[in-house]
This record gives structure tokens, C-alpha cells and sequence, in this order.
């Protein structure tokens, strides 16, 4: 007997005579002499004070607390794998179902005393209570059906499948077990699967393979479910198997597949977001998942799973109301399906194109969310606070006596008990933060699924819901078109009804029509407040129709009023967009958040963006990863032409934007085609038998070589390898010379850049700039590129490399090139010639390609235009930059200007009109480019400016 006694002062008095019953029945079952220090002794007073499940457990089976406290289990976590190993001990030697399903029991019974110990006394976080719940099914599900296997093989045979592989179950955990989120008393959902039908072998008794899993599977339910002396294992729940409980037991992978892609319904996508393989065949299972994952997972932004979402929380709504679930902690109004609910909504909406959303654990989920701005910070913390905070108390209700309950306690020494197991004083001090935290969860829950176009409905003064839908006659609809802001309602109406009296509209899925009808009358309303509305909604209707192939993207604008108004104003600024939008609907996402539609990003974040596009793609996957480089270019230039639209950014940023853009695709480019390569062919060898590291770059050539991109630019670009390959092959079993080599990896380049996928495609490109032109290898070496600008390159080549530079690859090629590029240009030059060959070839060019007339000026090749300034420019480089090598540093025209100013080759007058005026013409080339509009202007728009810049031509070239 113990000298020690407990201090049960500490115990509220609600619940104290309770612990002292406890200790005493402790003390008479001879228990007293354990305690030999004062902390674990009020230690454990304050757990049986809150369990009775843990206190008569432990008085029950007096042995079991002193192997916990011995074994040091009571006192530290458990590392990965631990649960696991210890059954195996306790399981070893098993030789019969009754034998198992005993050891199974009693070890479940002693880890569940440890696992509500550990979090009563404050010893365990949330994190470690559910991961060592679900690690404990994990492995009582999985050794249990190890050892059923076995048995069942020797019964009934072996199945196989049609090459002779033996075959194992998968069994598929969901909801909180499938997550790692087991509560303390919570049935495992289980779903079982085999890879492929046939029949077993070398049993006493042969039966088909579905005939083998489904018994095995009723065998394993039998030793986890049946409640016994020992109590039970875990309770199995096999409803949200396909079809139910009217479905097979266990089905195979085909006919899982299958009967998703027919029959499978929303919640079903919702429930599998957390299913895991949690026993059996884990490879085969894996396999399994990544079958069924495009059910669960649209590759595209599902914004139309919002209507599924929304009726399935109005039921759950409905029900809480119908059964009074006021005190209910996890189907409550903010309970804890509330906040799992709006995590998952989120990932089945967006997980498609958002893989890092593909996981199961919510807080995981939660800050995912934030990290992609899609949930505030001071929601998420909001929404995290309070799971923590309803979890703990779950568990708490569970733990008092091991049953399955989430309602709040209606009796003082309940409620007493819970606020003490919450580390409150009491009830009074428990339940106002409780409720306070629920009501949180309960107005978030309801902010993300409100239906933003019933509130447009109770707002339709001018009844456009009847102009669309026809229920109005023409003199009517009108009437409405007119009071909404359309100044030619007559030909805006005759486009609706050609819409609506479409053979597309009418084949469309009663789903996608019933989207339309809800997002008309939103799109009308809102357009008609624009300046240009007429204009503006005939792109629009161009618009829907093209997208509503995929109904989604119109749930997506009638889910979202600033995706909306976001979509007509940049529709209303440009047609280039509309038809940017019509052509690849998921640019529709980013209309969403104008904080970054706005705003493009910088390269080093641009840079980050396609790095994790592309983590995401299988690397033998080349036409994924076409797709995700168009999406990711698409949606970047997306950014930059909103941001150029609104005047957000200046000129200059935006061609910046646009090159910085082309040449991270260019680098993930050579990086997709150089790991191509060298995977089938090794790496090519440089000088001393040495590897290269790469040994080839990109030169680009004209805007792109000039920071000077538009809508639409071409690339010219140039490929280099280096000269230390020359004669060399590469290391791999199917070796190629390093000129092959290259050469290819610059067609499979090309190949990547230019096909047209059903995305687009990423550049054009041009390569007419390379040696000896169209007729010269694809890819030069680097000392035969020296050569050939040496001895055999035109003035007109050696002007196009005023404003070339190294783009992607090899640093050492890089340097190689700016030596040779320096020393070409730096050369000195008869000046006059050199001013003849210039202006020649200007006229030339000027000849074959202005569109100058009488009333129009070409921005780009007419008389006192942007080529005019780019030709003087390359002349005074070619001229000057023997004297003032400074002139090397830049290649873009701006810059030049302003060093020709700098080193007194030019007046700073002449320098400022010719900088202005080719802003300017550049400035007008985009918005033309945007507004699909050729680069030509009435001819007085730019006079000034192109007299200014024709005085100065004659100046410098006509002397």
C-alpha cells in the first residue's frame, strides 16, 4: 500500500466523488503501490476524474497500467511504426480466426487507455491522438487481413490475375481514417477492391477471385466488428462502397473504374478526397488510386461542382435544423463537418489544377488554401483555431466512457467534466468559447457557399430574366435593354435569341443550359453599365458560347460577381482578350483575384510558378508538359495584358514582362529536351573526356534580343553548341555525336515551342538569323559561328546582332558569344559605306513591306517609323562602338539612345525625340495589337514625332 495520497482538491467538486471512487476501487483491487511518485499519482486522479473508460480499463486489468509506465510507452510518442512493430509482437504465433481476433482486442484495448491518458493529461497534441488512432486501425486492419489471407489461400486457393501475379486485397480507408484524422470512438469506412477477375489455384477448393475477396472481406470485417468479451476491434462501415450496401463487397479495379465513370455522383468525389490505401496490396492500391483519381480531381477549375457543393450543404443545413443539433460538436451549425466541409469544397473545385491541394489531413488542407490566397490569413487561423478547439472536445466527450457521441453533455457533472478536460474552470467559463468559436466556423461556412445570383435575382428591376429567356416580346426586351444601358437594344436582342434559338444552345445538357439561363440575365445587367456595353456583349456572346462546352467555366463566372465584372471589363477593353478567353476558357481562373491579375508577377516568381507546374508532370509525359508550358504562358501574358489595359504598368514593364516570360519558357524548354536526350543518349563529351554540363545556348535575336516583345512576337532566335564537342559523341548505350546530338535536341526544342496542342501553341519561331541562313546547320558551334560572323556575315547580319544576346544554357557559352559579339562590333567600319549598306537595305525592307499611303501611317516599316529608329540605331553601334565600347553593354534601343547622348554622338534632343517617339509608336503597336488592329494609324495621329524622327534620318543616313 502506497504512503502517498491523492490531491483531490484539485478535481472540481461536481466531479471529485467520482475520482475517489476510483481510487478506491484502485486501492482494493491492490493497485496503491504502483504510485511511488506524487506527479503520476495526481496525474492519474485527473485522467479517471475525466475517464471512466480509462479508470475501470486500468482497475479491470491491473497489469496493464504498470506495463505502460515500465515500458515508458505512458510517457513519450510513439515514432513512425512503432503501433505496427509492437502487433506484430503480440500476433506472433496466431494460428486460428478466435485466437486473433482476442490479441487483436487487447492490444486495441491497452493502446486506447495509452492514447486517452496521453491527451487527458495533457501529454499528447491533436496531431499525435489522430495519427495514433489511424496508425492503430492501419495496422489492425492490415495484420488482421495478413494473416486471413493466408488462411483463406490455403482454403479456398490462391487468386491470380491473367499473367500469373498473385493477387492481394486493397482495402481503401475513407473519410477520417483514410485522412490519418481517426476520432477516439470512431467506425473505420472501408471500401474493398482486387485488381482483376479470374479464379484461384492449388486450394482445397477453387471459386472466382471476386467470390475469394468478397468472403475474405467478410471475414475480415467479422474478427474487427463482432463485439465479444474482449469488445471489439473497430466498428466497419462498408456503405460508401459503389452501389452501396445493394453493391458486391469487393468489386474489381475495372469495374470500380467503371462504375465511377457512370454512376458516380458528387458526394462520391467528395468522399474519396480522403481515401487512402490503409491495407492489403499498397502497390496495387496505388495503382487504384491513380485510376480513379480524374474522377475525383477535373483537370480543370470544376467551379460547376459549386451547385452540388451548395446542395449538399443546404441538406446538411436542413438536417441540423430538423434534429435540433444545437449541441451536436460535429454536425452542428460551425461544428466540425462545417470546417472540413469548406476545405474539401475547395480542393474538389480546384485540386484538378492545383495538385499541392491534393491531400487529406483539413489543417493541411487549410493552409494550402492559404498559400494559394484562396482563404484569408485571418480565416484560416480562424478556421484552425477552431477545429483544434472542437477536435479536443470531441475527443473529450468520447474518452469519458469509449462511446461514440459528439453532443454536448445536458447534466452538470457531464458539462463540469468536459469544461475540466478543456482546462476551463467550469461550464460557465467553457461553453461561451465554444459557441463563440462555432459561430465562426458557422458564418465562414456560409460566406463561401452563398449564392451570389439570388441576390442578383431579388435585384432584376429590368426583368432580364424575361429578355432572355423570351418571356418578354421584342417591343419589351427593348424597353429592358434600354433602361439597362444598351444604346441598340434591337440588335442586342436579335443576338440573344440567335444564341438561345442556336442548335448549339439547344443540344447543350439540361445542366449547361440551366447554367446559362442563371448567368444571362447576371451578364446583361452588369455589361450594360459599360461605355461600350453593344460592343462589348456581342464578344461576350461569342464568349459564352465557346465556353460553354465546358458548363464549369459558366458556373465559374455565376459563382463569382468579380470574376464577372473582371471578364466585361477586360472584354470591353479588348477584343484580343475576348478571343484569348473564348479560344482557352481556363484563363478564366485568373479573373478571379484582381490583387494578381492586376499585378504581374516578377521573373524569380514566374520562375517558381512553372518550376511547380512542372514538378507536377510525369517527365516521360511530353504532352503534359507542352500543356502546362501553354497554360503557364498564357496565363502570364493574360496578366500583363490586363495590367498594360488599366495602365498599371508603363510600356517599357510590359515588353520587360513579355520577354522576362519567353525566356523562363525557353529555359524549362531546353531543360524538358536536354533531360530528354540525355536519358536516351548519356551526355555529351567535352574536352579531356570530361562531361559537358550542357554545352549549348539560345542567342536571341531582334525584340526579344532587345527586352522589346509584344502580343503575339515571333522569336528569332539562333542555337550554339560548344566547340569543345566538336568531334566527340555522348556516353550512353545508344551514343550519337555531340553534333547529332544538339542538332536533335534543338528539333525536339522546336518541336515543343511550335506544335499546336489543344492549349495553343507557345511561339512561333524563326532561324533564318542562323550561319548562312535557312540553308546552314541548326545548331552551329561556337567557333564556326566566330568564323562565319567574321569572314562571311552581311552588314545586315552584323546590325541584327546589335541587339542579340544569350538567352538560356551554358554560361560558357554565354561568355564565349559576348567576346565574339564585342569584337564583330567593336570593329572599325568606312563609315560611309557602312551608312550605304544601311540605308539600302532600310529602303529595301521599306519598299516590300510599308503599308504608308496618303491617309495611313505604318507604325512599324513606314517613312519616319520604329524601323527607321532601330536602323540608325544599329548604324551608330556599327559606326561608333570601336571608340566607345560602353555602347556594347545594352542591347535594347532606348539605352543605346541614351549612350550615344552620354558618349556626344548625338544631341540630347535628337536622343529624346527618338526615344519618345519610338515609346510611342510602341505604346500604340500594342493597344492596336490588343484591339486586333494592325499597326497602322491616320497619319496626322504621330506628325511631330515623324517629321522629327524623317529630319534626323536625313541627318544621319542621307548625307
Amino acid at each position: 500500500m502506497t504512503d502517498l495520497q491523492p490531491d483531490f482538491d484539485a478535481i472540481p467538486q461536481a466531479i471529485r466523488e467520482q475520482a475517489q471512487q476510483h481510487w478506491q476501487a484502485w486501492l482494493e483491487a491492490d493497485g496503491g503501490e504502483l504510485f511511488t511518485e506524487q506527479a503520476l499519482l495526481d496525474e492519474a486522479i485527473r485522467v479517471w476524474a475525466m475517464s471512466d473508460f480509462v479508470a475501470k480499463t486500468i482497475i479491470r486489468d491491473g497489469g496493464m497500467l504498470q506495463g505502460l509506465v515500465e515500458s515508458g510507452d505512458l510517457f513519450s510518442r510513439y515514432a513512425d511504426g512503432d503501433i505496427d512493430s509492437a502487433l506484430r509482437v503480440w500476433l506472433d504465433g496466431v494460428s486460428d480466426e478466435a485466437l486473433l481476433a482476442e490479441r487483436l482486442r487487447l492490444f486495441r484495448r491497452r493502446e486506447m487507455v495509452r492514447i486517452a491518458w496521453r491527451d487527458l493529461a495533457g501529454r499528447a497534441e491533436l496531431g499525435e491522438v489522430t495519427d495514433d488512432l489511424s496508425a492503430l486501425a492501419d495496422a489492425c486492419i492490415d495484420q488482421a487481413l495478413e494473416h486471413l489471407y493466408q488462411w483463406h489461400c490455403e482454403q479456398w486457393g490462391t487468386p491470380f490475375d491473367s499473367d500469373g501475379i498473385q493477387q492481394r486485397l486493397v482495402v481503401v480507408g475513407m473519410g477520417k481514417l483514410g485522412a490519418c484524422e481517426l476520432n477516439f470512438s470512431s467506425d473505420v469506412d472501408l471500401i474493398f477492391a482486387y485488381p482483376e477477375e479470374g479464379e484461384t489455384r492449388d486450394g482445397r477448393r477453387s471459386t472466382t477471385n471476386q467470390e475469394f475477396f468478397v468472403r475474405l472481406g467478410q471475414r475480415l470485417i467479422n474478427v474487427l466488428d463482432t463485439n465479444n468479451a474482449y469488445g471489439f476491434v473497430f466498428r466497419v462501415d462498408m456503405r460508401l462502397r459503389p452501389f452501396g450496401t445493394s453493391g458486391a463487397l469487393a468489386i474489381s479495379f475495372d469495374a470500380m473504374e467503371d462504375y465511377y465513370l457512370v454512376h458516380g455522383r458528387e458526394w462520391e468525389r467528395y468522399a474519396f478526397i480522403k481515401a487512402r490505401v490503409v491495407a492489403g496490396d499498397q502497390g496495387a492500391g496505388a495503382h487504384l488510386m491513380d485510376r480513379l483519381r480524374p474522377f475525383v480531381f477535373r483537370k480543370y477549375v470544376d467551379y460547376g461542382a459549386f451547385e452540388s457543393l451548395r446542395e449538399m450543404k443546404a441538406m446538411i443545413s436542413r438536417e441540423v435544423k430538423r434534429k435540433g443539433m444545437d449541441n451536436n460538436v460535429k454536425l452542428g451549425a460551425g461544428g466540425i463537418r462545417e470546417v472540413e466541409f469548406i476545405g474539401q469544397a475547395f480542393q474538389l473545385i480546384r485540386g484538378g489544377r492545383e495538385p499541392t491541394l491534393q491531400i487529406r489531413p483539413i489543417l493541411t488542407v487549410l493552409e494550402a488554401l492559404r498559400g494559394f490566397d484562396l482563404l484569408p490569413d485571418f480565416v484560416v487561423e480562424g478556421l484552425r483555431e477552431a477545429y483544434i478547439f472542437l477536435r479536443n472536445t470531441e475527443h473529450r466527450l468520447q474518452e469519458f466512457a469509449e462511446q461514440q457521441t459528439h453532443l454536448l453533455p445536458d447534466d452538470d457533472m457531464g458539462r463540469e467534466r468536459l469544461a475540466f478536460s478543456m482546462g476551463y474552470l467550469d461550464w460557465n467559463h467553457f461553453e461561451p468559447e465554444l459557441r463563440k468559436r462555432m459561430r465562426l466556423v458557422h458564418e465562414h461556412f456560409e460566406q463561401v457557399f452563398a449564392a451570389p445570383q439570388t441576390e442578383h435575382a431579388e435585384a432584376d428591376e429590368h426583368d432580364l430574366v424575361g429578355v432572355w429567356q423570351g418571356s418578354l416580346d421584342e417591343v419589351q426586351a427593348c424597353d429592358a435593354l434600354i433602361q439597362a444601358g444598351y444604346q441598340e437594344p434591337a440588335e442586342a436582342f436579335r443576338l440573344m435569341r440567335q444564341l438561345r434559338e442556336s442548335r448549339h444552345f439547344n443540344n447543350m445538357s439540361s445542366q449547361a443550359r440551366s447554367r446559362i439561363d442563371h448567368l444571362m440575365p447576371l451578364l446583361l445587367g452588369a455589361t450594360g453599365g459599360n461605355e461600350n456595353s453593344d460592343l462589348t456583349l456581342q464578344r461576350l456572346l461569342v464568349l459564352v458560347e465557346g465556353i460553354s462546352r465546358r458548363s464549369s467555366y459558366i458556373a465559374l463566372l455565376v459563382e463569382n460577381p468579380v470574376a464577372l465584372s473582371q471578364l466585361i471589363r477586360l472584354c470591353s477593353a479588348s477584343p484580343w482578350i475576348a478571343a484569348q478567353l473564348t479560344r482557352y476558357p481556363q484563363l478564366l481562373d485568373e479573373l478571379l483575384d484582381p490583387r494578381t491579375l492586376y499585378l504581374p508577377p516578377q521573373r524569380d516568381e514566374i520562375q517558381n510558378e512553372l518550376r511547380q507546374r512542372l514538378l507536377h508532370c510525369d517527365e516521360e509525359d511530353l504532352e503534359q508538359q507542352m500543356e502546362e508550358l501553354r497554360n503557364f504562358k498564357q496565363i502570364n501574358i493574360l496578366r500583363v495584358a490586363a495590367a498594360d489595359i488599366v495602365g498599371a504598368v508603363p510600356l517599357m514593364v510590359v515588353s520587360d514582362h513579355l520577354t522576362e516570360i519567353a525566356e523562363v519558357v525557353l529555359d524549362a524548354t531546353l531543360d524538358i529536351a536536354w533531360r530528354y536526350m540525355v536519358k536516351r543518349h548519356g551526355r555529351p563529351l567535352c574536352g579531356d573526356e570530361r562531361v559537358c554540363d550542357v554545352g549549348f545556348a539560345i542567342v536571341a535575336y531582334g525584340k526579344m534580343g532587345g527586352f522589346e516583345l509584344g502580343y503575339g512576337s515571333d522569336l528569332d532566335i539562333v542555337f550554339l553548341h560548344s566547340a569543345e564537342s566538336a568531334d566527340r559523341a555522348t556516353t550512353g548505350d545508344k551514343p550519337l555525336e555531340n553534333s547529332v546530338f544538339y542538332a536533335r535536341m534543338a528539333q525536339r526544342m522546336i518541336h515543343i515551342l511550335t506544335t499546336r496542342t489543344q492549349s495553343g501553341e507557345l511561339y512561333e519561331i524563326d532561324t533564318r538569323l542562323r550561319p548562312s541562313g535557312a540553308s546552314g546547320m541548326m545548331v552551329s558551334n561556337i567557333d564556326a559561328f566566330d568564323e562565319y560572323q567574321s569572314k562571311q556575315a552581311w552588314t545586315w547580319e552584323h546590325q541584327a546582332l546589335v541587339r542579340a544576346r544569350i538567352v538560356a544554357g551554358d554560361p560558357g557559352i554565354a561568355e564565349a558569344f559576348e567576346q565574339i559579339r564585342n569584337t564583330i562590333l567593336g570593329r572599325k567600319r568606312e563609315s560611309e559605306k557602312l551608312r550605304m549598306e544601311v540605308r539600302e537595305m532600310r529602303e529595301k525592307m521599306r519598299t516590300e513591306l510599308s503599308k504608308d499611303s496618303d491617309n495611313q501611317f505604318d507604325l512599324k516599316q513606314g517613312r519616319g517609323g520604329i524601323a527607321d529608329i532601330e536602323f540608325m540605331v544599329q548604324y551608330g553601334v556599327l559606326a561608333w562602338a570601336c571608340e566607345y565600347p560602353a555602347l556594347l553593354e545594352y542591347t535594347d534601343n532606348i539605352r543605346l539612345l541614351e549612350g550615344f547622348a552620354e558618349c556626344g554622338l548625338m544631341t540630347s534632343d535628337d536622343v529624346a525625340l527618338l526615344s519618345d517617339a519610338y515609346r510611342a509608336y510602341r505604346a500604340s503597336a500594342h493597344r492596336l495589337t490588343l484591339q486586333e488592329q494592325p499597326a497602322v494609324t491616320d497619319v496626322d495621329e504621330f506628325k511631330n514625332y515623324r517629321e522629327g524622327v524623317i529630319g534626323i534620318w536625313r541627318e544621319w543616313m542621307e548625307k
